[in-house]
């Protein structure tokens, strides 16, 4: 294969893509949001066991925290694919993560809800990136485009002449007197 052969699309080539779609989506607030998720969720039915002695960390509202961990998974999820709703999946997620705290073992002991919080508030404060705007080349003289002009040096453009712009030669070459 030759140096300019795009064949082998090698780890740049991979990163740099990667790099482009995280820009143009609210990444980290939908990363932190489905972090913030996974306990919540997770927390409620989980087991620990110190020696012979198991510790049930199941509560009453095991199903309205596994309710609110799956929402905000979803919700990172829609801030990924879905950037358009980006701020009612920030507010929503936000509004998950304040019901979390009563419900779901103080947000899933506080580690869920403070990722689903500022998950949420990195979706709201996201904008997409205004496009760079490339340089308008300067018309010359002759109408043609001489890139190497600055603005300020634009030269007076002369009026182009047709044929129909005199009267003499309008409609045909006749006069409109009789």
């Amino acid at each position: 294969m030759s140096a300019e052969s795009t064949g082998s699309r090698g780890f740049t080539y991979w990163r740099l893509r990667f790099r482009t779609w995280r820009g143009n989506r609210p990444f980290w607030g939908g990363l932190f949001t489905m972090i913030g998720g996974v306990p919540i969720a997770y927390l409620p039915y989980a087991d620990m066991r110190l020696g012979n002695m198991t510790i049930a960390m199941a509560t009453t509202a095991g199903a309205g925290s596994l309710i609110i961990g799956v929402l905000l998974v979803t919700l990172g999820l829609t801030m990924w694919f879905h950037s358009i709703v980006r701020v009612f999946a920030g507010v929503a997620a936000i509004v998950l993560a304040l019901v979390s705290l009563p419900v779901a073992n103080i947000g899933g002991f506080l580690i869920g809800f403070l990722f689903a919080l500022l998950g949420g508030a990195l979706s709201i404060s996201w904008a997409p990136g205004v496009p760079v705007e490339e340089p308008k080349a300067v018309a010359g003289a002759g109408g043609s485009v001489l890139p190497e002009q600055r603005a300020d040096e634009v030269p007076a453009a002369t009026p182009r002449t047709y044929a129909t712009d005199s009267t003499i030669d309008a409609n045909g070459g006749r006069h409109s007197a009789g």
